[in-house]
């Protein structure tokens, strides 16, 4: 891991950079893609799942029978873990849920606001050496809550044309109501024109690799939304000299092996905790399975001594980390201070993979810096926030004049006459 010491502010941002890749040739990929399917759909779908994939299939749409067989493939222990994580998962956003706000804001103008769920939502969950059967929690456990009618679910199959048993189903569990054998670039394509067999959605959430990244950023450009521009996992850990380097150390590796462009950094006030966690990691990375993959996250990782932690909380802030780690004596420095980061973890028993899994709290996070103006998935994101104003001929009266001179003021006579009309014929009914 790279070692800097005391860096000076002027050089935070590059210190901090993420690793980027260039989008250019993965832009032009995308948008052939999408005009392909927009204009063959199944055809295209297919065609693509085949080349990206090496599957070919029948039926795009998983079975029932085949959600039984994987049912039944499931290790009961898995089982209980999963359903002990649903548990968590919705008792923390059930607990989000809002009442309707009613004001009247004026003698006879009564104003109200109320949530509605976005009826069409698509899932995607990546396949693979790492099937994130956990992400189908986080995403479709909040949608059924919300009350969303249709929740749509696309996962890469292998070659087979087999989607992940745990997969299936964390999915069956939590009330996905359609379950498609399609990754890739053509999975989001599929989801925001639809196709013959696949729906089109309002908003499509879930993690994947650069190319399906673009191709959620493309999908808004066609009016369908998404929960948030994201990119590879990161972590920054400011601890001092009550935390435990060991547990440091698996926390950093933990988000390492996600994939080799992963960011991990600790921000420290000890030097003698860099130079413990710097021999941890080398120690606990030699017995991991996926070392190949954490190695080069690590490569790329950054070990920061600061001096104090008020330079180290200027430091975070500016960075906007999507999971925060805080090991420090000075816990509530850090945790009332904070304004920048997706999800924040506290103390020595608190490893970020909690909120990965099992503690409840979503872990669909704002990467890349967006920490700073995106909140992570939470119950909200799945629905709409209406207006509603019912006024009496009283209301009109009392805020009536108010408009017509701001409608005339900027122009608009029409709005103006909606209202005077309104008020002469209450003036010729008294």
């Amino acid at each position: 891991m790279n070692k800097i010491f005391n860096p000076k502010p002027e050089t935070w941002s590059a210190i901090l950079n993420r690793p980027t890749q260039t989008i250019d040739d993965i832009e032009f990929t995308v948008k052939e893609i999408f005009k392909e399917v927009q204009k063959k759909g199944d055809i295209a779908v297919a065609k693509y799942t085949s080349l990206f994939d090496g599957a070919k299939f029948e039926n795009i749409e998983v079975a029932q029978a085949e959600i039984q067989q994987a049912n039944a493939s499931i290790p009961e222990e898995l089982k209980s873990a999963i359903q002990l994580a649903k548990s968590n998962i919705e008792k923390f956003h059930s607990a989000q849920k809002t009442a309707k706000v009613v004001v009247e804001t004026t003698e006879g103008v009564n104003c109200w606001q109320e949530k509605r769920p976005i009826q069409k939502i698509g899932l995607y969950i990546p396949g693979g050496t790492a099937p994130l059967f956990s992400t189908v929690l986080m995403l479709a456990v909040p949608a059924n809550l919300a009350g969303c009618n249709e929740i749509v679910l696309c996962s890469p199959p292998d070659k087979n044309g087999n989607i992940n048993p745990a997969i299936l189903y964390a999915a069956h569990l939590c009330g996905v109501t359609k379950i498609l054998k399609i990754g890739g670039i053509q999975a989001i394509a599929a989801m925001t024109f639809g196709t013959e067999s696949i729906p089109k959605v309002y908003k499509i959430f879930g993690p994947g690799n650069q190319f399906v990244t673009v191709a959620k950023q493309l999908a808004t450009q066609f009016g369908v939304a998404i929960d948030m521009p994201a990119g590879p996992s990161e972590l920054l850990i400011v601890a001092d000299d009550i935390a435990v380097p060991a547990f440091i150390a698996s926390d950093l590796l933990s988000q390492a092996e996600h994939g080799t462009d992963s960011q991990v950094i600790l921000v420290s006030t000890s030097k003698a905790l860099i130079d413990q966690v710097e021999k941890e990691v080398q120690s606990q990375m030699e017995v991991l399975p996926r070392k190949a993959i954490a190695e080069k996250a690590i490569a790329n990782s950054k070990l920061i001594f600061v001096e104090n932690d008020i330079i180290a909380l200027k430091l975070i802030n500016e960075y906007g980390p999507e999971h925060f780690i805080i090991c420090s004596k000075n816990e509530d420095y850090f945790v009332d201070n904070i304004v920048n980061a997706g999800s924040v973890f506290i103390g020595n028993y608190t490893p970020e993979s909690a909120g990965d899994y099992a503690s409840g709290t979503n872990h669909t996070l704002p990467t890349n810096g967006y920490a700073k103006n995106y909140s992570g998935v939470n119950l909200d994101s799945f629905t709409k926030a209406m207006t509603f104003q019912k006024i009496s001929a009283k209301g009109i009266q009392n805020i009536g004049e108010a408009i017509e001179i701001m409608a005339e003021a900027e122009g608009l006579q029409a709005h103006k006459n909606a209202v005077t009309l309104r008020l002469k014929e209450i003036e010729d009914g008294k």
